[in-house]
């Protein structure tokens, strides 16, 4: 097969809807009231794939969304009909999804047969309590919010609508746009208490000999700090492979990119120390350019009686506490969401184990 023109994700779904699955929509469910959109996992959904991203689960995909009562009566033979009628190919890619061995994994294939498509059809109850863990279309609980990693709160308000038929699907994902005021207070305060916690250890790790335990201490530190911008910016934080690159496009990237950069390759701890000093203070500038709270020194200092540099960054996390109004949250330990107290992929890709994890460390809040 010649390789095709590459075509960014979200167009090529949104034209593969268009051209090939409404009109069948229209033969074999007229009258079917739906909604058509390109969301959750996806490398084009955020916006950064390339090339590369076509060769596992990338390509003309979509979701049909129905009434409940209509994925009942015209679902199976929606999906049916799709995959005796489509085109064996679109635009040059492939219509046909062949499994890889891996569970769920799927690739781009030529085939004869009925294609093994990637249009899901379903209702919005459903395919935002698999995604999410609840449905936004109901009050979204304090624990909701803070059972749900911010990659899947991107990939379900990133993406692309590109028909709502329902009407449900804009003022869901308004919902999820971004958290309540004083969450967002208390999730800032919380990646400063991170920061806070580590910020000391890249010279007490170098001072003994340690070089390899400060550098490792550093990129946590810059994680923790590229986290902090976007969550600053009112963008919800990616998963580590595109991390950096939704770094990227925030207004301190610029600044921030070269400095953040000579702490990661710096082979020796005072270097490491010295640019992340520069960073802790551009940063800290940016919270106070933000207006949250009273303006916070931003310069770095001593840590104690120790010659090593920090900013004290619990002083951030304190002044934003003070700001937080609502009982249920200034009342939380300073934790934060699931995946700012969890690192595992295995935790954060079900929701059923965010959701049991936040029940058991913040003790259920309303």
């Amino acid at each position: 097969m010649t390789t095709p023109s590459f075509i960014p994700g979200l167009e090529l779904s949104r034209r593969f809807y268009l051209e090939a699955v409404r009109p069948l929509l229209d033969e074999v469910a007229p009258g079917v009231t739906h909604t058509a959109a390109r969301l959750g996992s996806g490398s084009e959904v955020l916006g950064f794939d390339t090339v590369r991203s076509a060769d596992h689960e990338w390509g003309p995909r979509l979701q049909i969304f129905l009434h409940p009562q209509d994925v009942t009566d015209h679902g199976a033979r929606v999906t049916a009909l799709l995959s005796e009628r489509l085109p064996k190919t679109f635009l040059g890619y492939p219509t046909h999804f062949a499994h890889t061995g891996e569970a769920g994994i799927g690739v781009m294939q030529t085939t004869d047969g009925p294609v093994h498509h990637r249009v899901e059809v379903t209702d919005l109850g459903t395919w935002f309590t698999a995604h999410l863990g609840f449905d936004p279309r109901k009050d979204i609980t304090l624990a909701d919010w803070l059972a749900t990693p911010t990659q899947r709160l991107a990939e379900a308000t990133a993406g692309a609508v590109f028909h709502d038929g329902l009407g449900q699907l804009a003022p869901a994902r308004a919902n999820l746009d971004w958290y309540p005021h004083d969450l967002w207070l208390y999730l800032l305060a919380c990646q400063w208490q991170r920061l806070s916690q580590e910020e000391a250890f890249v010279g007490r790790c170098g001072e003994v000999g340690d070089e390899l335990g400060s550098a490792v201490v550093a990129a946590r530190l810059v994680r923790d700090l590229m986290r902090l911008c976007l969550l600053m910016e009112r963008r919800y934080p990616p998963y580590s492979k595109w991390l950096g690159s939704a770094f990227a496009l925030t207004p301190q990237a610029p600044t921030l990119t070269p400095v953040l950069t000579a702490a990661l390759t710096a082979t020796d701890w005072h270097t490491r120390q010295r640019h992340l000093a520069h960073a802790y203070e551009a940063v800290a500038a940016t919270h106070n350019q933000l207006g949250l709270t009273d303006p916070v020194d931003p310069a770095t200092r001593p840590y104690h009686t120790r010659p090593f540099q920090v900013l004290h960054a619990e002083r951030f996390s304190a002044a934003l506490t003070t700001r937080i109004t609502d009982p249920d949250i200034s009342s939380l330990p300073t934790i934060g969401t699931v995946d700012q107290f969890v690192d595992n992929t295995d935790v954060l890709s079900h929701p059923e184990l965010t959701r049991a994890a936040t029940h058991a460390t913040l003790c259920s809040p309303s």
